[in-house]
């Protein structure tokens, strides 16, 4: 692989090299080390945005006993094996309740035959 560098770049490399006494594809191999290093971290802005949200978070967390807490979550993860509610719904059966006020449309076959006129 080859990479061309400018004579700014080139006398800094230089210059770490020797102050380190290292070669200089060691030098290059560890600042691109510490470059990706860098760049899984936040810039300090991004920094105190994420501190602001965790204060504004904190408080609202409920102070509860572990007990209870792990209580919750063992039948959380209980209801979750035992797939759910326990109970299905066959779309096609299901009745579904109007709404107040709302006349329901008749069915086909389900619609009033004609009274006969007295």
């Amino acid at each position: 692989m080859t990479f061309t560098l400018d004579e700014d770049a080139v006398r800094q490399l230089e210059r770490a090299a020797q102050r380190l006494s290292m070669p200089k594809s060691h030098v290059v191999r560890e600042a691109l080390r510490v470059y990706g290093e860098e760049l899984g971290r936040l810039s300090e802005e991004e920094r105190q945005k994420v501190l602001d949200i965790f204060d504004d978070v904190v408080p609202s967390i409920p102070d509860r006993p572990r007990e209870e807490v792990e209580r919750e979550l063992a039948d959380v993860r209980s209801s979750r094996r035992a797939g759910g509610r326990g109970t299905t719904v066959d779309p096609c059966v299901a009745e579904i309740e109007p709404e107040p006020g709302v006349e329901p449309e008749p069915e086909p076959g389900d619609e009033p035959e004609d009274e006969p006129d007295s």
